[in-house]
């Protein structure tokens, strides 16, 4: 492939935009707003493209350091709008999403560097660093079980809001017992634990959460941490 057809992903931005223009689907002056230039830059970037087409939009210092930044007001407006609708979106949709609903076109590495730099992703790496394992697990089955409540719309408009309990063996992450239940209560646990100890027996000790509907009076009977 020739050199002048290698395009970066600012340049192949710059050409979908100013393509736009040359279509007249776009003003000059949304243009440069897109592409974080001052009219007087982007009027310049335009008469370039249409001389020279898109080679007139790769980077004469390509293979060298350059000193482009886009401007520090158009980049926190990415990230502002980022933090607000899209905090859990990966870059490349995340980039979809601002051109498609904010007008906001930004080169994909450029959004994904953004983003890790402000705490907004992380590469599947760091990701897996970040989690790890609290404690070690339980050697023997029915040793420790995990108890736990989580309430939703479990049968969507079917049914009511209500509570899943479930009640999970440490060693084996084996569902013992699950069962659901109208509130989060004391009572509701207490009635689920009979159940699962004229089930199985009783274990050493059973492992929850600080939001569980109980206090704990003695540890060594319930494990409880948060």
């Amino acid at each position: 492939m020739q050199g002048h057809l290698t395009m970066s992903t600012l340049a192949l931005d710059r050409l979908q935009v100013l393509q736009k223009v040359r279509e007249r689907r776009m003003t000059q002056a949304a243009a440069a707003q897109v592409l974080g230039l001052s009219y007087r830059q982007g009027k310049r970037l335009m008469a370039r493209f249409r001389r020279q087409g898109a080679a007139g939009l790769v980077s004469q210092k390509r293979g060298k350091q350059g000193n482009h930044r886009l401007p520090a007001v158009y980049t926190e407006h990415v990230l502002d709008l980022v933090r607000e609708h899209y905090a859990d979106f990966g870059p490349t949709l995340a980039r979809e999403k601002l051109f498609e609903r904010h007008g906001v076109l930004i080169g994909r590495e450029t959004l994904r560097g953004l983003m890790r730099n402000a705490g907004l992703w992380h590469t599947r790496a760091a990701r897996r660093k970040a989690v790890q394992q609290p404690r070690a697990r339980r050697q023997y089955f029915g040793e420790l079980i995990q108890i736990d409540g989580s309430e939703h719309h479990w049968f969507e408009d079917r049914g009511s809001y209500c509570t899943v309990l479930t009640y999970v063996d440490d060693a084996t992450s084996r569902l013992q017992l699950l069962r659901f239940v109208e509130g989060k209560s004391t009572f509701d646990y207490m009635q689920a634990t009979k159940l699962y100890i004229e089930r199985y027996g009783k274990p050493v000790a059973f492992y929850s959460d600080k939001h569980t509907g109980f206090h704990v009076n003695k540890r060594s009977a319930w494990a409880a941490t948060g």
